[in-house]
């Protein structure tokens, strides 16, 4: 996602006296100051978390990072384990968990499906906002009994991910994950919040072809791209074949076959 948030007013505030020690430790953080009178977005700390409210009058509800329940607690519970899609495309089998980096971790949905399903995970994002929800939501997991273990298999790295990659030190990841943001073009459909919420701080990925490139240059044995079910494949190499979902599929680029 774009490194830098576009033009928009943004303040953090605490929802309760209790924490505005942390909500002023986030400003600090992020260089955002603690009140607007005419924000168009908070970074809230409260009871929950922290979370990115929009404000106005037709603004979603908050986004937050929630490992434990809700959309996340349902996949890991239910969500059909090495069965999904996901797992076949980054090569999830029997006896093979591999090592997978997600470059455009986003909210770490993805991630933390992969790392329930027993993978090490390391995670990139460079929008610092996102970054710092992902942390917060990571701290928050690492305290429940049944997460704690998954969450330790996933490490967060914030910063420019071609950079990271271009640069990366240590025994290279099997797998890289890329799910760069796409140009939204359907004009009916209400988009999901959280898109709705994200579009206008962080744009899309102009460099998702660079993004591709540095993968394909790190991974040692393939690189798995998400892409909406009927869009072009990324610029560059083509993929040597896909798996198609109803919204969504996955452009897969081997590299070497993956063995238990």
């Amino acid at each position: 996602m774009s490194e830098q948030p576009a033009a928009c007013r943004i303040h953090v505030e605490a929802l309760a006296p209790a924490f505005q020690a942390q909500a002023e430790h986030w400003a600090g953080q992020l260089g955002l100051p603690m009140q607007v009178d005419d924000g168009e977005f908070a970074l809230q700390v409260g009871e929950q978390g922290l979370q990115l409210q929009q404000l106005g009058p037709d603004a979603p509800g908050p986004v937050r990072v929630d490992f434990v329940e809700g959309g996340a607690a349902h996949r890991r519970l239910y969500g059909g384990g090495n069965g999904q899609m996901i797992a076949k495309a980054v090569g999830i089998a029997q006896g093979v968990r591999p090592q997978v980096l997600d470059a455009t971790a986003g909210l770490g949905k993805d991630a933390f499906v992969l790392a329930s399903l027993g993978c090490e995970m390391t995670l990139i994002e460079r929008q610092p906002l996102i970054g710092a929800l992902l942390e917060d939501g990571l701290a928050r997991g690492a305290e429940d009994f049944d997460v704690a273990p998954i969450v330790a298999r996933m490490r967060l790295l914030k910063g420019n991910a071609i950079e990271v990659m271009r640069q990366w030190e240590g025994e290279p990841p099997q797998v890289i994950y890329l799910d760069p943001m796409f140009p939204h073009r359907e004009k009916t459909a209400l988009v999901k919040k959280e898109m709705r919420l994200f579009r206008p701080l962080v744009g899309d990925d102009p460099d998702a072809a660079q993004l591709l490139a540095a993968a394909l240059a790190l991974a040692t044995h393939r690189v798995v791209v998400k892409r909406p079910r009927k869009a072009p494949c990324i610029e560059g190499p083509k993929p040597s074949h896909g798996l198609e979902g109803k919204s969504s599929r996955y452009d897969i680029y081997p590299k070497k076959a993956l063995k238990p």
